[in-house]
């Protein structure tokens, strides 16, 4: 039986993408997920008409990763010791999950 991380969900903003904040703490139940800390929100010109998250770059700690929405963007930082194929697997299990 695996244990669940002690994690937990930083609210730095009130606005977040919708159904974001379920997903992430979906992820905080995965093993070895650490601090998760949505961030900066921005409008982009490409359309995402259902909710994705990816995997982006390396952080001191963990990855930073991108949920797109519409036409809006919001980073997430996670901290984890996680490589980023198994971080991209809890991803998907937060996903299916939420």
């Amino acid at each position: 039986m695996t244990q669940a991380s002690d994690g937990r969900l930083v609210w730095n903003h009130s606005t977040h993408l919708p159904g974001l904040i379920p997903i992430l703490e979906k992820l905080l139940d995965q093993p070895g997920i650490g601090t998760v800390t949505p961030g900066v929100i921005a409008q982009v010109r490409a359309h995402s008409p259902a909710l994705r998250i990816k995997v982006s770059v390396p952080i001191r700690g963990g990855f930073k990763l991108i949920a797109r929405r519409g036409k809006t963007v919001q980073e997430v930082f996670v901290l984890t010791q996680l490589d980023k194929t198994a971080l991209e697997a809890a991803v998907i299990k937060a996903v299916e999950a939420a």
